[in-house]
């Protein structure tokens, strides 16, 4: 019998954890998009999935009144474009804004964002800001940003980043920014890593 690639173990910070095998990079999407589809549904246009840091859409980075009563000081646009929201939108606002102008297809490479988002986010939240990360939907480029995020300046796995994230709000990153999220996984930890 084949060597299984999902394996189910405890965990002290959760009630169980799945185990992925990343040598083989296909079957380990797959399991990636099962653990992804047992999560929450979202309830909001901006869920807090860290302490501070929260996903959302573009509705919740269109409205000025809820950005100031939420307090937010930082957003990260994974969607930027010329033609909606930008800059020149929070002006007034003490709003910092970065603009990461990312198309939600497989092909394109999110991962070419991922130390400077990560970077702008840490340096947000460190000084003790609230940061707002969005796109359209608020379910696969910002997710992917975040769960970098989590990966790189947090030293979570994968499967670690993304359960954290479930908690707060329901996401799916494309199949092509999972791969990339699986290749920054083996980076960091190897093949074999879980």
């Amino acid at each position: 019998m084949a060597t299984r690639n999902y394996l189910w173990t405890s965990d002290t910070r959760r009630s169980i954890k799945p185990e992925i095998d990343y040598s083989s990079p296909g079957l380990a999407v797959m399991e990636i998009e099962r653990l992804l589809f047992t999560g929450r549904v979202i309830n909001s246009h901006a869920d807090e999935v860290w302490p501070r840091l929260y996903i959302g859409d573009y509705d919740s980075a269109e409205n000025r009144s809820e950005l100031t009563v939420r307090g937010f000081s930082h957003i990260v646009n994974c969607a930027h474009s010329t033609r909606r929201g930008g800059p020149d939108f929070y002006k007034g606002m003490n709003i910092t804004y970065m603009g990461i102008e990312a198309h939600d297809s497989p092909a394109y490479d999110m991962s070419v964002n991922f130390n400077k988002a990560a970077n702008f986010i840490h340096k947000a939240l460190n000084g003790r800001g609230k940061v707002l990360v969005h796109c359209h939907v608020g379910v696969s480029r910002s997710a992917t940003v975040v769960l970098a995020y989590l990966m790189l300046k947090h030293n979570m796995t994968l499967v670690d980043a993304i359960t954290t994230v479930k908690e707060g709000r329901g996401i799916i990153p494309n199949r092509g920014f999972l791969r990339q999220l699986i290749d920054l996984q083996i980076q960091l930890y190897g093949k074999h890593s879980h």
